[in-house]
């Protein structure tokens, strides 16, 4: 990975980012075709996985707040949610979602599912 240390997020380097840019494009791409913000489809996109998924995005600005409320109008047909989830699984996701030190104890505590 670099000489980064070893606190940032492996997907988040230089490296990294360089790699996962075709995600930003895939994400864009979508705003544009559905005249929304990228952060809106990217609620949306979760919104529309499984009943069950509920994203809890963070922000402290009140006009994003209103921006992820937003998101929950944002429906994809049926062929548009195939196509995006046909889209995300062609993309190659470079680097861990956390460090090394945090990917251990996430859900440590986590009884195993029986």
């Amino acid at each position: 990975m670099g000489d980064e240390p070893s606190y940032l997020v492996p997907r988040f380097t230089p490296e990294g980012l360089k790699a996962n840019m075709a995600l930003d494009a895939l994400v864009s791409k979508w705003a544009q075709r559905k005249e929304v913000a990228p952060s809106q489809i990217a609620l949306a996109w979760l919104l529309a996985q499984k009943p069950w998924i509920f994203p809890i995005p963070g922000t402290t600005k009140i006009a994003h707040m209103q921006q992820n409320v937003a998101a929950a109008s944002v429906v994809f047909s049926a062929d548009e949610l195939r196509e995006i989830n046909s889209d995300v699984a062609a993309l190659k996701i470079a680097g861990a979602r956390l460090p090394a030190e945090e990917e251990n104890s996430v859900g440590a505590n986590t009884p195993p599912r029986t």
